[in-house]
């Protein structure tokens, strides 16, 4: 049944779910049944066993928790298996990261579709590319000298999704970011953001220089 603002209501949105990984996991259904009926078992012996029917509920529940988050993995995992391969779906993955992080999709494409993302966040700035071998390498490399003239004091760091020795598959993408260590404060995420937002969105001059410790580095004093 749909809400009262015309998205669909929970059960819905399940189902949904469950069909979409079905469409590339078709074993899903068994492998949720397993998953629920497994701690209900246990909860059944364990009541025979104390003769007290407690812990039935309890399995029954767990069943439930256990089977939704087998499938909210086994959903990511396939939703991830439908976007890879297609342009930009780096950037659809990188769009989950969540508050503190700011993606900026395509800032550099080749005439071969190689594709480049910025992100950044308290690891600095993290240029992802999509695209194949040494082009990519070299997309990279010049959107990082391009970059890092305006963000001189500012840690970059490079990936290449793919499948490839040294690539970053698309569903460990999100996991490998987070996992960069913080070398910024929120203060300098946000100016380090508006000088490349400025340098992607306008060809006026940039501002050069380290970066300050805090924005309030950059206010006028009061008069």
């Amino acid at each position: 049944m749909a809400r009262k603002d015309g998205k669909p209501g929970r059960l819905a949105q399940i189902r949904q779910t469950y069909q979409m990984t079905k469409s590339s996991d078709p074993r899903i259904g068994w492998i949720l049944l397993g998953w629920f009926l497994l701690p209900l078992a246990i909860a059944v012996v364990v009541s025979l066993l104390l003769n007290n029917w407690w812990l039935v509920p309890l399995g029954f529940t767990t069943g439930l928790l256990i089977a939704a988050i087998v499938l909210g993995r086994r959903a990511e995992r396939a939703a991830y298996a439908q976007i890879e391969g297609q342009p930009g779906a780096a950037a659809a993955v990188l769009n989950t990261l969540g508050k503190g992080w700011f993606v900026a999709p395509a800032v550099a494409v080749t005439k071969n579709q190689d594709i480049v993302h910025r992100v950044i966040g308290r690891p600095g700035v993290i240029l992802v590319g999509e695209g194949t071998g040494s082009r990519i390498t070299n997309a990279l490399r010049s959107e990082r000298q391009r970059e890092a003239r305006f963000v001189p004091d500012v840690e970059f760091h490079e990936i290449v999704m793919g499948r490839e020795e040294g690539q970053v598959p698309i569903g460990s993408i999100v996991k490998t970011v987070k996992k960069m260590e913080k070398t910024l404060t929120p203060g300098q995420v946000t100016e380090v953001r508006r000088r490349l937002e400025a340098l992607t969105n306008s060809p006026l001059p940039m501002p050069k220089g380290p970066i300050p410790k805090s924005t309030r580095a950059m206010r006028p004093p009061r008069r």
